[in-house]
């Protein structure tokens, strides 16, 4: 498997190669959350959480001026037998308990969505079957909000699928009960001209497990903020990562851990490979520790491979320790090149070159995709790959 090579932090290297220092730790590990729009002044660019996205092209969800327009987006749902499956106004006193909008236009989708879909799984009930979420963009704009909750000791696997062209500003949250074991696949596999803006808020309880798989290849401007914190001890969070951004995509993801509940643990692991012109992903890491997570144990990393010049990335892990009392804390980040001797190694061995640069980008995707488990979409999701691959400049 192929493995990004070092960049020295704050450095810029040869094909717009950027990988930005650790910084101090990002405001919004401290900024006061709201589900009121007004408590969020407009971003204009320069403040921590938006220095790098490219407010223009949020088309209008960052500063209010973006009116669903009823024919944004569709969603259909399969659940197999053991799964409620609601449509609720936004009166339901289950919404929000996840976690609370971090910034403008999370608050504007939480202000203004009509309908949420509410998916709930019964006290140990495991699920053999995986719970599919299609949503399909229709060309408008749109606000959503949606809800995962398993009872006690329940078991399951949701895939969020997002395809189609929308510009969609949603929030999604996962209520995990004591024992619970819930894993999400959350595709966005969006047409190019498609935005989505969105905030994932995970509360994890008692001896409970999430993982979180977020694979991103489509659309014009994705920004997702994946969010997790503990209701009582022994939780566990797993969050993994795959992006590939082409040319002119801007491809965000900013991830929050919050260790605000003694022994649990958390691993994130996202990698991104890019090509073209243009082509931007920002991969933000923030882990916080807070005082009275005694015992905490967790581990952050990032790995990115840049196909071709012209692609940038950014990539900045941060981690708050507030307690001296934990079992382990780290981060890791890197961003470099193709191995130019695996390349050669591949093909002095009498593969031709496009074909070893497929082996090589699917070498290093390989331990993300096989977390999915879902042979249907791991299949679908290569193939993906290997079509944007063959479209490199």
């Amino acid at each position: 498997m192929a493995e990004a090579q070092n960049t020295p932090a704050g450095s810029t290297t040869a094909g717009s190669i950027a990988v930005a220092a650790e910084s101090t730790v990002a405001t919004r590990m401290s900024a006061p959350p709201s589900f009121d729009v007004a408590d969020f002044p407009v971003p204009h660019g320069r403040e921590e959480e938006w220095r790098f996205t490219p407010l223009e092209r949020l088309r209008g969800l960052h500063d209010g001026t973006a009116v669903a327009n009823g024919g944004g987006v569709k969603v259909a749902i399969e659940a197999p037998e053991g799964v409620t499956v609601e449509t609720v106004g936004r009166d339901d006193s289950r919404l929000g308990k996840a976690g609370t909008p971090v910034d403008r236009v999370a608050a504007q989708a939480y202000s203004s969505f009509e309908q949420a879909s509410v998916v709930t799984v019964a006290k140990e009930a495991v699920l053999t079957e995986p719970i599919r979420i299609a949503v399909h963009g229709e060309g408008g704009v749109a606000y959503g909000h949606q809800l995962i909750e398993l009872g006690a000791f329940a078991e399951a696997v949701v895939v969020i699928d997002h395809t189609g062209d929308a510009v969609l500003a949603a929030n999604v949250d996962y209520v995990l009960g004591d024992g619970a074991k819930l894993t999400v696949v959350s595709v966005q596999d969006w047409d190019d001209t498609a935005v989505h803006v969105g905030q994932h808020n995970a509360l994890i309880g008692r001896d409970a497990s999430f993982k979180s798989i977020v694979v991103t290849l489509g659309g014009d401007l994705v920004r997702l903020h994946p969010r997790v914190a503990y209701a009582a001890t022994g939780g566990e969070a797993e969050l993994f990562g795959l992006y590939f951004t082409d040319k002119g995509q801007h491809q965000e993801h900013r991830l929050l851990v919050d260790h605000n509940t003694p022994h649990c643990k958390s691993n994130a692991v996202y990698k991104g490979a890019l090509q073209g012109d243009g082509a931007h992903a920002v991969w933000i890491g923030d882990v916080l520790i807070q005082a009275a997570a005694e015992g905490t144990d967790t581990y952050e990393m990032n790995r990115n491979l840049v196909l071709t010049d012209g692609a940038r990335v950014d990539s900045v892990p941060n981690l708050e320790i507030e307690t001296g009392e934990i079992v382990g804390a780290g981060h890791a980040s890197a961003t470099g090149r193709f191995d130019d001797e695996q390349l050669f190694y591949l093909q002095s061995r009498g593969i031709p070159a496009e074909e070893a640069r497929r082996l090589v980008v699917r070498g290093f995707f390989a331990e993300l995709v096989q977390q999915i488990g879902l042979p249907d979409l791991e299949a679908r999701l290569i193939e993906k790959i290997e079509t944007e691959l063959k479209a490199s400049v």
